[in-house]
């Protein structure tokens, strides 16, 4: 008869683990690629700390283009009406951007040349714009002809003047 041989109980309990490798590390390697990191982060914190100024700095733009906005959609107002606020929301917007000891004191021509230079035109003081100088006190009526223009004016004075 032949021999039997017992059968161990467990087969792979002789056996030995393979060594895992060392877990490869996120970070780079040489000193040139960490510092070109730190300076990728320094920068992007840069950008994203100096978009989120210049929005809030700007906020008083979108809150004139919208008021602007409300101006030209309200239907019924007269002429003379819609000019006197316009006038009164270019001089709020100009108190807000720009100081107050400036902008307060200024009244026809001397306003107008201001607003030519925060802007960088002569739309105002020669075009346009002269109609902003006596808006408020004026009791003759506009024509639709010279709205238009004035409302796009001032709207790219919200947008473009340079404080």
């Amino acid at each position: 008869m032949a021999e039997t041989r017992p059968i161990p109980n467990d087969p792979v309990a002789g056996l030995i683990d393979i060594p895992l490798p060392r877990p490869v590390s996120l970070l780079p390697e040489t000193w040139a690629s960490r510092i070109a990191l730190v300076l990728l982060v320094v920068g992007a914190a840069f950008a994203i700390w100096h978009g989120v100024r210049r929005f809030r700095a700007n906020r008083y733009r979108r809150a004139a283009l919208a008021e602007l906005d409300r101006i030209e959609r309200t239907p019924g107002i007269a002429s003379d009406q819609r000019a006197a606020q316009l006038s009164l929301l270019v001089r709020r917007t100009a108190l807000e951007a720009f100081p107050r000891e400036t902008v307060a004191p200024l009244a026809g021509a001397g306003w107008l040349s201001f607003l030519d230079r925060s802007y960088g035109g002569h739309e105002f003081s020669e075009g346009v714009g002269r109609v902003l100088a006596n808006a408020p006190y004026r009791r003759a009526a506009l024509d639709a002809d010279e709205l238009r223009p004035l409302e796009q004016l001032i709207r790219r004075w919200i947008r473009g003047h340079h404080v």
